[in-house]
């Protein structure tokens, strides 16, 4: 049963991170930490972004859930926390960084109609070169219209 429990906390705090991602990239990437986040919609001519430590910024908080979830009272929830977070960061740099902006040319010939809803809305995100007016600020699931979008132009 424990295990099942743990899976559990896994899948629960992979989901509640687009939560998380949403919040965090409309009001602190689009807000306090523009200044990080700007160099990623005004592209910039280097590999590595100042966009990119937001994922070294996660990566350390699930750190902190590892070494909490080890060094209290032994294997426990907050462990499984830092598992979900970490593989969330995974998709996340697997979708993002890979398939949506190609910052490796790997999976470059996806046409599947999800990928093709996460492309446009990533898109309709991007075409906003400032802070503001920003719209579809999630990453694994957006919005119905995408997906409807996608569909049609499969046939």
């Amino acid at each position: 049963m424990t295990i099942l429990i743990n899976i559990g906390i896994v899948l629960i705090t992979f989901c509640l991170m687009e939560c998380v991602t949403w919040l965090t990239h409309k009001y602190i990437m689009h807000g306090l930490l523009w200044v990080l986040h700007d160099d990623h919609h005004n592209k910039s001519p280097n590999f590595f972004e100042k966009n990119d430590y937001f994922f070294v910024i996660f990566a350390c908080i699930s750190m902190g859930f590892f070494l909490l979830g080890t060094f209290i009272a032994g294997l426990n929830f907050l462990f499984y926390i830092g598992v979900g977070i970490t593989l969330y960061g995974l998709a996340y740099f697997m979708v993002h960084d890979i398939l949506i902006h190609q910052r490796f040319k790997l999976f470059s010939r996806t046409n599947n109609f999800y990928f093709r809803a996460l492309r446009k809305a990533h898109k309709v995100h991007h075409k906003h070169l400032g802070k503001e007016e920003g719209e579809c600020f999630g990453m694994l699931f957006v919005p119905l219209k995408y997906f409807r979008e996608a569909l049609r132009t499969s046939k």
